[in-house]
């Protein structure tokens, strides 16, 4: 079987580029830029109405680490619920403790959720912090989770090759693999061949110009950031990656 390739977005826009460009399923987000948010149930109801491929939710109530206070859990059970609710086929969660190991009683709560309501769940990159991946890829077996999304704990998954190849001897089948964190087109073919990871996650941003025609110098937020410019997906740059992954052996 190929390796999948799944597409990260944050706007409608980009599920239509997305699945052009050949993603097999779409991680859903809001700010991507923050490493990727709980979207809205709008924008959940909308990408499950018109995908033609699995759609999953990222549930991560805000930026920065994974460690979840109570009320955090709360508003993410709720989350999990909106997904299922809006029609999607999955979630993506991870939550950990302040050692740096997985926070099994939060997921044992988040898991036991998902898949009361049948949905699909992947680890997210919470894996990449923590002290001893091992021990968390087999938690992450026990608690049902379908894959793991990672780096192989580097910036990039290029750079984390070494360990993403020993994550794939270790789970032997029995939970996907997910290399994600700066893949394209010139890495793509690298990353399997030589850690045969089942699948390729990636935003393969770009930006568009705006479509006002009248422009102000007023800022709707960050001062660096640019109004005028709307990152979206890259349907050239997902097909690219995918016809690396069509031309694998």
């Amino acid at each position: 079987m190929k390796p999948e390739l799944e597409v990260c977005i944050d706007n409608l826009e980009s599920l239509h580029l997305a699945i052009e460009g050949g993603a097999d399923r779409i991680e859903l987000c809001s700010s991507l830029a923050l490493g990727g948010l709980t979207p809205s149930f709008g924008f959940m109801k909308k990408a499950a109405e018109h995908s033609s491929v699995p759609v999953y939710a990222m549930i991560r109530p805000r930026q920065g680490d994974f460690i979840f206070s109570s009320e955090d859990i709360e508003c993410m059970l709720e989350d999990i619920e909106a997904a299922s609710i809006a029609g999607l086929s999955g979630v993506v969660l991870g939550v950990t403790n302040s050692d740096g190991s997985l926070d099994i009683s939060a997921l044992e709560q988040l898991t036991k959720k998902a898949k009361s309501l049948n949905l699909g769940m992947t680890l997210h990159r919470a894996i990449d912090v923590c002290a001893d991946y091992e021990r968390a890829l087999e938690q992450a077996i026990e608690l049902g989770f379908e894959r793991i999304l990672t780096s192989g704990l580097a910036l990039t998954a290029e750079l984390g090759i070494d360990i993403l190849t020993e994550m794939v001897k270790q789970a032997s089948g029995r939970i996907d693999i997910m290399a994600g964190a700066g893949v394209n087109a010139a890495n793509a073919s690298i990353l399997l061949d030589s850690s045969n990871v089942d699948a390729l996650h990636l935003s393969g941003k770009t930006t568009r110009t705006s479509r006002m025609k009248a422009t102000s110098s007023t800022k709707m937020g960050n001062h660096d950031v640019d109004d005028y410019l709307i990152p979206i997906t890259s349907s050239e740059k997902i097909r690219a990656v995918k016809t690396v992954i069509l031309n694998h052996i």
